[in-house]
Order: C-alpha cells, then sequence, then structure tokens
C-alpha cells in the first residue's frame, strides 16, 4: 500500500516548513555577516583612536588580516597604557549595566543559556550593545577576544527576527543558534568550523545539536561570503608549510597534550575565581570592569602583549620569533589579563585569548623540542598552531569544530593528524571544568529538550512494560452491594490503592478508591453498615495494556486521578488484570529505564516532571465524579 493523502499532506508541510526555516536562515547569514562586518570596523576604529592615537601601542596583528586604519606616530605612553583599560572598563560597565546587563561578559554563555532555557530568545538591543561594549573594552587594551561579542550578535539578530516573524521557540532556536555560527563563521573566516562550533558548544560532552547543523552551515557559508566580499579571501593567519612527517612527531605532541591539558584545566579555574571575587566586592556592578581594567593595565606596563587580542603573539609563534620565557610569561599573564577583563565583567570573549595561550604554550614546547632534537620537530611553529587548538578543545570541550577552525584560521590542512590527536588528549583529560560554565552535559539535560525526549520515551513504553518490570496480583472486585467494613477488609488484604466495582450483570460498573472508604468511615460511623460499594463508586478510569504509558498519564491528568484500572478483553466482558498508579509510573522510570546515578535528597528530572504533571488540576471541570472516562 502506499502513502495516504494525510501522510504525503505532512510530509509536504514539513518539507515546506524546513524550507522556509532555511531561506530564513539564509538571511541571518546576510544579516550577521553584515554585522560581523561591522564590529570588525568598529573595533579597529576603537583600536585606532584608543590604543594607538592615545597610548601610542601598536600591537602587531595576524598577516592574513589587512589594517583598516594605518598606525600612527605617536610614541608610547606607559601612564596611557595604564590607565586606558580602565576607562574603557568604565565605559564599557556604564553601557551595559544600563542598558543590557546580560551582555556582561563573555557572550557565548549568554547565548548558550538564551538556547536552554529561555527558547532562544535575546532581546533586541542586546547585538548593538554588545558590539559598543565589545569594542569599548578591546579597542581600550582590555584583553578579550571577538568570538564571544560576535556570537552574542549573531545569535541577537537571529533571534530578533525570528521573534519578528512570530516563529515557534523551536525555530527561534535554531534561527539564533545559526546567526551565532555565521557570526563567528564569518569574522574568524572559518564558515564549516563556526557552524559546527554553534552546535557543539552547547554541550560538555562529545555530543551535536544535529538539527540545527544544516541551518547553521547554510546560515555560515552566506555570513562568510557577505565578510570576504567587504574585507577579502585571506585566512585569518599565514602560517609556513608546517607538515607531519613521521610517527615519531606524536612524542612531543604527546607531551604537548599533557601541557594543554594543563593549562585547559587552570584557565577556567582562575577565570571563575576571579570572576567570583569580583561578584563578592560591595561595589557598584557598573564599577567592577574599571578595577578590573586597572589590574590590567598594571600587568600591561610589563607585558605588553597581554593586552587587547593579542594576535600578534600566535602570528610571531608561527614564525619561531620568541623564547621560552617570553611565550610562557605571554601565557600567564594573557590567563590573568583575560580573567580580569571579562570576569570583572567587560565585555568580550575567551575564545580568542584561549587562541593566544594555547599558541603560546605550543611554541614554548615547540621551542624545547627544536632546541633538544631539531631533526624530529624541524618546526617549532607548528606546535604553536596544535597548542591553540588544543588548549581551546580542553578548556571549551569543543574539540570537533576546534580542529576545523585552527586549520581555516590557518589555512594549512597539513597538520590534522597531530591536531585531532591533541584535541582528543585535552578534551579527554579535562572533563569536568570548562570556560562556558552554562553548557549542559548533553541534549537530554537541556530544558529545551526535555519535554520532547520525555514524550517519547512515554509513547514508546506500554503499560504492559510496566506491569512486566514491576508484577502484581490483579484487585479482587467486589460488588455493588458489599458492605463498608468488608471493602475496608478487602482493601487491607490485597493492599490495592482502587478495587473495581462490579454490577450485577459482572460488567464493571464503576471503582473505588482506599480514600473514599476512609472518608466514608470517618463521616458516618453510626451508618457505615448501611452504606454500600454502589454509593462510594466512581466511573472507572481503564487502560489498555498495551496502550502507551503517555496515553495513560493523559488520563490521570484529564480526569484527576492517580490510579488507572488496567483491562483487558471485550467492552462488554472486560476483567481487571491490574491497578497502575502514578508511583509505579515513577519508581519504573527511576530505578529502570533511566537508571540514574543514586542520590538520597534528589529525585530525577523525570520525576519531577511526571509528579508536576500528575498534581496538575484541570481547569474544565469537577473530579471524577462528573466525569465520564472514555470508551
Amino acid at each position: 500500500m502506499g502513502p495516504s493523502s494525510r501522510d504525503v499532506l505532512a510530509f509536504r508541510r514539513q518539507f515546506v516548513d524546513f524550507g522556509t526555516l532555511l531561506l530564513l536562515c539564509a538571511a541571518v547569514g546576510v544579516i550577521a555577516g553584515l554585522g560581523a562586518a561591522g564590529f570588525h570596523i568598529l573595533l579597529a576604529l576603537a583600536k585606532h583612536l584608543f590604543l594607538d592615537g592615545l597610548a601610542g601601542y601598536h600591537p602587531a596583528g595576524p598577516l592574513g588580516e589587512v589594517p583598516i586604519f594605518p598606525d600612527g606616530s605617536r610614541p608610547l605612553s606607559r601612564f596611557t597604557l595604564l590607565v586606558l583599560p580602565a576607562l574603557g572598563g568604565l565605559a564599557s560597565g556604564i553601557l551595559v549595566y544600563l542598558l543590557a546587563p546580560e551582555a556582561e561578559g563573555h557572550g557565548t554563555d549568554a547565548a548558550i543559556d538564551a538556547y536552554h532555557r529561555k527558547d532562544g530568545s535575546i532581546r533586541a538591543r542586546i547585538p548593538f550593545v554588545k558590539a559598543v561594549a565589545s569594542a569599548l573594552t578591546i579597542g581600550t587594551g582590555g584583553s578579550a577576544g571577538r568570538e564571544g561579542p560576535i556570537a552574542q550578535i549573531g545569535a541577537g539578530l537571529g533571534s530578533t527576527l525570528a521573534g519578528w516573524l512570530g516563529l515557534s521557540a523551536r525555530q527561534r532556536r535554531t534561527m539564533m543558534v545559526a546567526g551565532m555560527g555565521a557570526g563567528i563563521g564569518a569574522i574568524f573566516r572559518a564558515p564549516l568550523a563556526g557552524a559546527l562550533f554553534a552546535a557543539e558548544v552547547l554541550y560538555r560532552e562529545m555530543d551535536l545539536e544535529s538539527e540545527v547543523v544544516a541551518p547553521a552551515i547554510l546560515s555560515s557559508i552566506i555570513a562568510y561570503s557577505t565578510f570576504g566580499s567587504i574585507f577579502g579571501w585571506h585566512a585569518l593567519f599565514e602560517t609556513p608549510a608546517f607538515r607531519f612527517r613521521t610517527p615519531m612527531e606524536l612524542g612531543p605532541y604527546l607531551v604537548l597534550g599533557l601541557v594543554v591539558a594543563v593549562g585547559g584545566r587552570t584557565y577556567p579555574i582562575v577565570f571563575y575565581r576571579i570572576r567570583d571575587w569580583f561578584r563578592g566586592l560591595a561595589v557598584p556592578p557598573w564599577l567592577k570592569p574599571a578595577l578590573g581594567g586597572l589590574l590590567v593595565g598594571a600587568i600591561g606596563l610589563f607585558i605588553p602583549d597581554a593586552l587587547s587580542t593579542g594576535f600578534g603573539v600566535v602570528q610571531g609563534a608561527f614564525m619561531g620569533h620568541a623564547t621560552v620565557l617570553t611565550l610562557l610569561a605571554i601565557a600567564f599573564a594573557k590567563m590573568l589579563t583575560t580573567s580580569l577583563t571579562v570576569g570583572s565583567g567587560g565585555s568580550g570573549g575567551v575564545f580568542g585569548p584561549a587562541v593566544v595561550i594555547g599558541g603560546a604554550l605550543g611554541g614554548a614546547v615547540g621551542v624545547v623540542f627544536h632546541d633538544w632534537q631539531p631533526l624530529l620537530v624541524p618546526e617549532p611553529g607548528a606546535f604553536a598552531m596544535v597548542g591553540m587548538a588544543g588548549f581551546f578543545s580542553a578548556a571549551a570541550h569543543v574539540p570537533i569544530s576546534t580542529v576545523i577552525m585552527v586549520s581555516e584560521m590557518t589555512g594549512n590542512y597539513h597538520l590534522l593528524v597531530p591536531t585531532m590527536f591533541v584535541c582528543t588528549m585535552g578534551f579527554l583529560l579535562v572533563r569536568r571544568h570548562t570556560i562556558y560554565e552554562k553548557q549542559l552535559p548533553a541534549r537530554t539535560a537541556s530544558p529545551a529538550h526535555q519535554r520532547s525526549i520525555i514524550r517519547t520515551l512515554l509513547e514508546r513504553t506500554t503499560v504492559a512494560d510496566i506491569l512486566a518490570l514491576r508484577p502484581s496480583s490483579p484487585p479482587e472486585p467486589v460488588s455493588e452491594r458489599t458492605q463498608l467494613p468488608v471493602l475496608l477488609d478487602r482493601f487491607a488484604s490485597s493492599g490495592s490503592p482502587i478495587l473495581p466495582v462490579l454490577g450485577e450483570n459482572g460488567a464493571i460498573a464503576g471503582a473505588i478508591s482506599l480514600q473514599t472508604v476512609q472518608r466514608a468511615l470517618g463521616h458516618r460511623t453510626t451508618l457505615a453498615k448501611l452504606v454500600v460499594a454502589r454509593d462510594l463508586a466512581t466511573a472507572a478510569i481503564t487502560v489498555r495494556g498495551d496502550q502507551s504509558l503517555y496515553s495513560a498519564l493523559e488520563k490521570m491528568s484529564q480526569y484527576d486521578c492517580r490510579d488507572l484500572l488496567v483491562v483487558e478483553g471485550d467492552e462488554e466482558k472486560q476483567r481487571v488484570v491490574a491497578v497502575l498508579t502514578s508511583g509505579d509510573i515513577n519508581a519504573i522510570y527511576d530505578e529502570q529505564l533511566l537508571n540514574p546515578p543514586k542520590r538520597e535528597t534528589t529525585t530525577s528530572p523525570l520525576s519531577r516532571v511526571l509528579g508536576r504533571w500528575l498534581s496538575r488540576r484541570p481547569s474544565d471541570g469537577p473530579g471524577n465524579e462528573n466525569k465520564t472516562p472514555p470508551h
């Protein structure tokens, strides 16, 4: 038999909806590409006006990025370099806390949180506030990256467009992630990695948001094309012809993997301890970025390369232009300045600094092995490239997208083997600590998916499955004329919370609960012998063994009851084979189906959801007494 007309219409509707969503994600790609271009110009202008024009500091940048504004001739002013990050932090703090407090810190975490807990909703003002605040922070010497701002900018643009069009929460989440991937793919000139990063960064374990990958790739391609048509098509960094030549090189790369794992574990610890210290300060929140900036400026007096984006450090490490001590000092100082800048509430990302820290650590390891075994490690700069990938993979738990990101940023794909090796090591060795605290373990832990996952589980499990796992004797029926004391004895002997009531023809005429009997005994003690089962019975709410748990729970909610009679046979000759209670369902899911870790004082998320569902009161009628069960 061929598909029915209903199936064909459903497929066509699904196809049209997905096609429409892809077209909207393409529009998000254009908007995010223009947003990335605008932010890139704004950041370059801020650096030109403040770092260059006021402090006379001209940090080197990546060779693949053509400067928009020429360097000035002003000499370096140490005092200005000391106070400039504080002034930028003050301006950024006032702007953020007056207009959009959620724009503080590194924006990727805010985008992750919006996806999981806010149905992808981001206020329309966020992209603009984030762009200006981040340009002020980074342009005045604050140590932060472009990934966080552009992630929140792109995500905010996608979310805003979805809100204007009145799309569903699921579609809004998809467009939000597509915008995030598009912005990152454009500004780092890494379209594939940007899309995969947006899908991978949502979770801490090896999990991807698979349903957003295709829309994010399309959006990222268009954003990259938009950005590239304005600023050119070069990779962000220029590298020598690094190659992986022999398996013997994996020995030094093993050491590099251990080094970046230690660094990737230390980075989040330092960052969040400094963040928590600033949160505990008894000063206005808008003033904290200025205090952090002042400490950043003090460090910058001694190690200027630890200020701003610092991509020139990585470019120099590729070329082998730095010593081991210099690279280690920059790595440690960059970790501190980034934690002080972003942890104090300054606006900026943590990916760019992680690239610098990882590149410096990798370059230091490469120089050590090159001096010791120059034939085995002829190009120490290759370790800088692998180190920048491995470090961020360890710190952010994004091994797949990081491998591709670094390859696209450098235009070098000949180090894929050692890069995958070191990224995997870093990911496996650093499991509990992540620089993105809003990441969740996996899709099953996301509130955005929990309801649909629970429904799928409930629809695939039948009442018979539950009864097979928790076998019990069927409750013994009582007749309509059974007196109250006898009913109480039947409940005591059966242990069932509900008993079926049979009519004179032997068919099920209703059901009676233990609570009803107890209430009758309390209020009518003198007339107890006159009360019979027929007086206390209510309509029997039944379910069959082949029905799903979802339908059983729907009946419990609809008829405001916690116990169902499980029946089998024809309608006229039904017999009760078991009682299904809400407690049985919760216990089975906790103990058997979900296999959660044992906890003494907590319940599983499913139990909490089911508990709220079962305790929900229907809004369209009274209790069981006035309801008619379905046939």
